[in-house]
């Protein structure tokens, strides 16, 4: 798994945080009881939790000890714990499951899924969101890039660390089946950025760390050198000088039988 920085993370955290509300509101839970959050990051997505639903047990896990440092210094009196999301089973209670933006770094994740959703009692909801981007030029220029310097030899498996998304109908047909109501949907967000560099700022926190961590100082600054210049003409600047990010995100909110 990439390494993980929350502060570099949060610097876009209203736009991160954004599809994570929205699929909070999708949830069709009144008073659950026990609700995980998968993949916590910092807490963003756990306060949300935690707002909407006051009285129910939240607890959030990670694999990276700064997100979840950052996570318990945000929500000092929610339990958080370190987890990796592949192996973690739910204790029979559990009447949520949430995660946002962490499946996508899961292999063969959705048969993870289908093992989570499973274990969930009837009426228990699975809520996933997925950053769905990797045919996008701010990513399909990572591997460029990769491939075109002297770096080319330690980033030669740096695209391997996220699979493509399986085919929405995929979803359908493994997890329709086990529930009671059953929604998938597709949103591109758009987010505007001052300059090309924004966009790359924004990729250092996520996207970019396969591409990254490999590297020395001085061969990371000459790779990101070359990743700004594939996105400087990828992402030509609108009426108003900035450019715009386009990002692609698959939803799934499945209410077990």
């Amino acid at each position: 798994m990439p390494t993980w920085s929350a502060s570099q993370y949060l610097k876009f955290e209203d736009e991160r945080t954004r599809p994570a509300a929205e699929l909070v509101a999708r949830v069709p839970l009144e008073a659950p009881g026990r609700i995980v959050d998968i993949g916590c990051g910092p807490g963003n997505s756990t306060e949300l939790l935690v707002r909407r639903w006051p009285a129910a047990a939240v607890a959030g896990f990670d694999t990276a000890d700064t997100m979840l440092e950052a996570a318990r210094k945000r929500l000092p009196e929610t339990e958080f714990f370190k987890a990796d999301a592949a192996r973690w089973m739910p204790d029979a209670d559990a009447d949520l499951i949430y995660s946002n933006a962490t499946f996508q770094w899961v292999p063969d994740h959705l048969d993870v899924l289908v093992r989570l959703f499973g274990a969930l009692k009837p009426g228990g909801v699975l809520a996933v969101q997925m950053p769905d981007n990797l045919g996008e030029p701010s990513h399909v220029a990572m591997d460029a890039a990769a491939g075109a310097g002297p770096w080319a030899g330690k980033l030669a498996s740096a695209g391997l660390a996220r699979d493509p998304l399986p085919a929405k109908p995929v979803y359908y047909d493994r997890l329709a089946p086990m529930s009671r109501s059953f929604d998938i949907w597709h949103t591109i967000y758009t987010h505007p950025q001052a300059g090309p560099e924004g966009i790359v700022e924004w990729l250092k926190g996520t996207g970019l760390r396969p591409y990254l961590d490999p590297l020395d100082a001085a061969e990371r600054a000459g790779y990101l050198d070359a990743y700004t210049a594939r996105i400087a003409n990828a992402y030509p600047a609108r009426a108003d000088g900035k450019v715009l990010l386009w990002f692609p995100r698959l939803f799934i909110v499945a209410v077990k039988a």
